[in-house]
């Protein structure tokens, strides 16, 4: 429904009482509905750390970075904006604390505020808005996430620049919707409205008054409940939404929120067009996911497992290849580390499959490598990322190729050193934002796993690493019969190996999980778990 002349409505979403209730899940769940109600949406994220990007932070400290088609390092719940959305954001769509200060320091410094005092009032929450506003016009709806929770320090600027939005564009272009958690009191039966009715007074002393509220909730709101929050948070009653927890799969959420009626409220009070959005093709990859016919266990074998953020991609492009599959895969995290102690058939060997995940630096390795070798050796259905394809290459040096001393030049510095830093990375000094980001291309070889899987010679997939594949030792890694099915365009670097005799083995350079969409999944989940299965059939009838 988009034109030129198009009126962009923004809709934030705000978040109180605790962290990690799901705004990105919310807003995400939003934006599907009003893109198959026929508008265009797109969401964004406004993260409160003084970082720049996530890029340079631990993934125990902050999940996994998400990396966008151009190259930005951005928050994970961009991840389920794509996914949701089934499209590619960008730069644009994330934003931080530490980006904002940057430009305005920098401005400053070339001398643009002509001598003024540089302040958060206007002159960063000016710079916040001309961000919010990058799709005016563009789109119909703008969806605003920001981060933190309400009462947070951190993100008064961006709740600011909230409010002079709604006074600089009105009430029919800006809708408040705030994102709360009501608890059940099980030792007295209780549910407590109370939370939430100070997390919308602290955001009403901001200036800012939500006309929806989200109600997280361990089971469906009575009408009293709801009445009572309505009254004392000066909300409309019916649009104090019911957000239980997801029985399944958080993918329930648009539904749980098509059936309250919410993209009507919403499009109500932004004064637009009433449309019903279908969600047929959606609704049946839900139910394949909650009432699967087959199932299968894989091993996601990183050193990050303790935090399962850290892998949020991944999993979910498990969830989307175990629907398009009709399978539930069950997913169980292995400490690489623990390998190294008990031996990789103890870890590994009762699973169908594993996948080694990415991630930087030397701690547990050897248990990864320990892993792809029993999973090379007892035909397991294997799929290496990023680090696990370099794992892969490693492993396959020293116990085929006969290179006892092969390494990554990350670890240790040898003589055969199969995996070495790219020669663009040798002369960088800082950390942030200087890996090989981004979308590249690559060729794939005919009759391969990686082509049977794309059913396309082209490719374009998001990279985040320095080391690659070194070209010194990729012959004689050819010549014991690793096959380099995928690469770079002009042959200089190795995007994706496979071994031809064995069930399913390959791995990738890339983060296929980044280009995982709901529905449509990735061709390599879909394949790795269809191998799995297969082989799971296999090992059952013998």
């Amino acid at each position: 429904m988009n034109n030129n002349q198009t009126l962009t409505r923004y809709i934030f979403i705000t978040g109180g009482v605790l962290s990690s209730l799901g705004k990105g899940i919310a807003s995400a769940s939003i934006g599907l509905l009003l893109k198959q109600s026929g508008y265009s949406v797109t969401i964004m994220k406004f993260d409160p750390y003084i970082n720049v990007d996530p890029g340079t932070m631990n993934p125990f400290q902050h999940g996994e970075v998400y990396v966008t088609d151009d190259g930005a390092e951005t928050d994970l719940d961009l991840g389920h904006y794509e996914r949701f959305l089934g499209e590619s954001l960008s730069k644009k769509n994330n934003h931080t604390t530490g980006q904002v200060y940057f430009e305005v320091i920098e401005k400053e410094r070339r001398g643009e505020y002509l001598g003024k005092t540089v302040q958060v009032i206007p002159h960063i929450t000016d710079a916040i808005k001309n961000r919010m506003k990058l799709f005016d016009g563009k789109k119909d709806f703008v969806i605003i996430e920001i981060g933190g929770t309400v009462g947070d320090i951190e993100s008064l600027p961006f709740l600011e620049a909230q409010r002079q939005m709604y006074l600089d564009l009105g009430r029919k272009r800006v809708l408040n919707i705030h994102l709360t958690y009501v608890p059940y009191i099980k030792s007295s039966g209780e549910v407590k409205t109370k939370p939430t009715q100070h997390s919308v007074k602290t955001l009403m002393e901001y200036g800012i008054r939500p006309e929806i509220l989200l109600c997280r909730s361990e089971n469906k709101l009575t009408k009293e409940i709801k009445s009572k929050i309505a009254l004392f948070c000066s909300v409309e009653e019916n649009s104090v939404i019911d957000v239980p927890d997801a029985t399944h799969t958080t993918y329930e959420v648009p539904l749980t929120f098509k059936q309250q009626g919410l993209h009507n409220i919403i499009l109500e009070k932004l004064g637009m067009k009433h449309v019903e959005p279908n969600l047929d093709e959606f609704k049946k990859f839900v139910d394949r996911i909650k009432r699967p016919t087959y199932e299968v266990t894989i091993g996601l074998v990183g050193k990050y497992t303790q935090y399962r953020d850290s892998y949020k991609s991944i999993i979910e492009a498990f969830i989307h290849a175990g629907s398009i599959n009709n399978s539930r895969v069950n997913i169980e995290m292995i400490n690489s580390e623990e390998i190294e102690v008990v031996g990789a058939e103890a870890k590994i060997g009762h699973l169908d499959g594993i996948l080694v995940g990415p991630g930087f630096g030397k701690r547990g390795i050897e248990g990864k490598i320990l892993a792809i070798k029993y999973a090379r050796e007892h035909n397991m259905p294997f799929f290496g990322i990023c680090l696990g394809l370099q794992c892969a290459v490693i492993e396959f040096a020293r116990n085929v190729c006969g290179l006892k001393n092969a390494h990554s030049s990350e670890f240790e510095k040898t003589t055969q050193n199969v995996i070495d830093l790219m020669e663009t990375q040798k002369s960088i000094k800082n950390k942030g934002g200087t890996m090989r980001l981004g979308a590249y291309p690559a060729i794939i070889a005919e009759n391969t796993i990686a082509y049977k899987a794309y059913q396309s010679y082209e490719i374009s997939e998001r990279h985040r690493h320095r080391y690659e594949v070194n070209n010194q030792f990729r012959q004689i890694l050819i010549d014991n019969g690793l096959v380099c099915s995928g690469l770079s365009p002009n042959g200089e670097l190795v995007e994706i190996i496979e071994l031809p005799n064995h069930p399913f083995f390959i791995a990738v350079q890339f983060h296929p999980e980044l280009k995982s969409r709901v529905i449509t999944g990735h061709p390599l989940f879909i394949a790795f778990i269809k191998s799995a299965l297969r082989e799971k059939r296999k090992k059952e009838k013998s």
